[in-house]
């Protein structure tokens, strides 16, 4: 079993003892034994205060629902809200008894999932205002050795995009941390907490621990797998399975035709999925309540699938057989990007006249990323 950095906090003991802690964490920050790391670290150290991300601490906050903790305590622990309507920064008021902050939580080791904007955002808070920044590691859920997807482009930043990674970054917290640290110059003292017994090649599977959804939408492996490249449905109307029981693995909206779709996509030469025709109706989200054709994904092999080139796939095959019905959301009013555009860190997507023109370009830039992240792993 891989013991994560909560695991292991007696060993890291000088780290932590004497220091007043603030608390990054939420549901999936859990030890090995299940137990909350904030509880662990409050029964053994000084925790003045506890912050949660996007769904809350206890994971159960919609995506994109912001979250006000008002007055909230928890054990007597003030709870701060890193979600809220004013944004997701830290307050002034929030890191007045505290010298330095603790991150541990699960991730889905891909770009737009926010908790790792609100680390990045915590790091430089920290760097501001002279605090220390503790990382407790955990795995990467994807693994450490495939890289997928286009970087972040300057212009196109955003809360799902907060940096120049690929979509799928294969970087432990950790790893993460430190390349941040070190790229963006960041004078606050940053330690790690490293994990025992994971190794780059492992996905979450091989791990031996359990699968505990780090949010609602992400409730087994497969659609964590799935998702960075289905979650690019997000920024256009088509359904990504939001609302039913399998989120990121089922595609759909009320003009596709199934039988036709599911045959385009398992005739396309995609590695280790099946497509199905499917029939659902969203409960929630996008056509909440009106049926839906499309495709459930079914992944045959964890480790050789690639997820962002067949959610490029898939959106470009919806794209050219229905151009009277499909579209990418508009910008909102709280940002002059469209939303593709925050997802996919450019305008490619919208811009590229196929599939293929979009994944050669994905390919040549994971590679340079690659290159770029390789000085900052911890595990081989």
């Amino acid at each position: 079993m891989v013991l994560n950095g909560i695991d292991r906090i007696r060993e890291f003991d000088s780290l932590l003892k004497g220091k007043k802690l603030g608390v990054i964490t939420s549901l999936s920050g859990l030890s090995k034994d299940f137990i909350p790391s904030w509880k662990i670290l409050a029964e053994r150290y000084t925790v003045r205060a506890l912050f949660a991300p996007e769904h809350g601490l206890y994971g159960c906050e919609d995506a994109g629902a912001v979250w006000e903790s008002g007055k909230k305590s928890v054990s007597g622990i003030p709870l701060y809200s890193l979600y809220r309507q004013d944004g997701q920064d830290f307050k002034p008021a929030m890191l007045a008894y505290i010298d330095t902050l603790v991150y541990d939580i699960q991730d889905a080791g891909v770009r737009f999932y926010t908790y790792i904007s609100t680390m990045i955002l915590a790091m430089r808070v920290a760097s501001a205002h002279g605090k220390a920044f503790i990382v407790l590691d955990r795995p990467n859920p994807l693994g450490g050795i495939k890289i997928e997807g286009n970087t972040v482009k300057k212009g196109f930043e955003s809360f799902i995009g907060i940096y120049p990674l690929c979509i799928r970054y294969g970087l432990t917290a950790g790893e993460l941390a430190r390349l941040v640290h070190t790229e963006e110059q960041l004078h606050c003292p940053l330690y790690i907490v490293p994990m025992e017994h994971w190794r780059r090649d492992m996905l979450f599977t091989g791990t031996g621990r359990v699968w505990i959804p780090p949010s609602p939408n992400l409730p087994h492996f497969d659609n964590t797998l799935a998702y960075p490249g289905t979650a690019l449905f997000e920024g256009t109307e088509v359904s990504e399975g939001r609302g039913t029981a399998n989120p990121f693995t089922l595609i759909g909206a009320p003009y596709i035709d199934a039988e036709k779709l599911a045959d385009t996509m398992n005739d396309a030469g995609l590695h280790s999925v099946h497509f199905l025709p499917a029939r659902f109706t969203p409960s929630a989200s996008k056509y909440a309540g009106v049926p839906c054709r499309g495709v459930q994904l079914l992944i045959t092999d964890y480790r050789t699938f690639e997820p962002v080139k067949t959610g490029v796939t898939l959106l470009f095959a919806v794209k050219t057989a229905y151009p009277d019905d499909f579209r990418f959301l508009s910008p909102t009013e709280e940002t002059a990007a469209a939303s593709i555009e925050r997802l996919g860190g450019d305008s490619l997507l919208q811009t590229a006249c196929s599939a293929g023109e979009v994944c050669s370009i994905f390919e040549k830039e994971a590679e340079a990323f690659s290159r770029r992240i390789r000085p900052f792993f911890i595990y081989e």
